[in-house]
């Protein structure tokens, strides 16, 4: 799978470029130590840490970073960002817009009369042909003051320009900078082919498969990891 991102000539030095989610694992998650107290076990327990599902949803695909500081003060972004003359018309220059509360009215995203943050793109998205690009909130990063609207777009065909991707704010207290290089949004390639769901009773030898494994799940740790899970490439 070959993804090609593109921007504008006069950009690219200028910005942050897509990372692998590998790469962007937060500190929180590298300083965690793997293992805790627990009072209700009255033994030391195993933390999310070295939970492998856990860490390798925070690592697939890629991460869309912010392209520059935004600062935030009472519910006011600003950001201080001069760009360059650029090569293409209808490009935007500002690092976030704004969707209109109507826009969202209704939905559970709604949080009273506030707009929802859009993160505007600067980076073009191609997919090789069959495929969508899934965007995602930043998985497992409850730590940022904003939630990702996710979407799903048909990236094999829509490449031309940007995709934007629109969040709702949910930290009203926040005062503090958004860092560059922050990212904002996780994506993945998804087949766009709907897959056939097939619903089956267990045979004797599923069965058995079933027993086999639960008993080794239940004697000890590290079944999963050791035996199943499969290496994954990226920084």
């Amino acid at each position: 799978m070959n993804i090609t991102f593109r921007c504008d000539p006069a950009l690219i030095d200028v910005l942050p470029r897509p990372v692998s989610a590998k790469a962007a694992l937060p500190d929180w998650l590298r300083q965690m130590p793997p293992r805790a107290a627990s009072s209700v076990h009255q033994r030391s327990i195993r933390t999310v840490k070295q939970c492998p599902p856990f860490v390798d949803a925070m690592a697939h695909g890629f991460m869309m970073l912010l392209p520059c500081d935004v600062t935030v003060e009472a519910g006011q972004f600003s950001w201080n960002w001069p760009l360059p003359a650029l090569a293409t018309h209808g490009h935007p220059r500002a690092p976030l817009s704004f969707h209109v509360p109507e826009q969202i009215a209704g939905s559970p995203l709604a949080h009273g009369s506030r707009s929802a943050i859009k993160f505007n793109s600067f980076w073009t998205i191609e997919l090789e042909p069959g495929w969508s690009l899934m965007a995602v909130h930043p998985i497992n990063r409850d730590d940022l003051p904003f939630r990702l609207v996710t979407g799903l777009v048909d990236a094999d065909r829509f490449n031309a320009v940007g995709i934007n991707f629109p969040a709702v704010w949910l930290d009203a207290g926040f005062s503090g900078t958004l860092p560059r290089g922050m990212p904002i949004a996780q994506c993945y390639p998804v087949p766009r082919d709907a897959p056939a769901l097939v619903c089956e009773p267990m045979s004797e030898a599923s069965a058995r498969g079933y027993d086999a494994l639960a008993t080794r799940i239940m004697g000890g740790p590290g079944v999963y990891r050791k035996g199943y899970r499969s290496k994954r490439g990226g920084a």
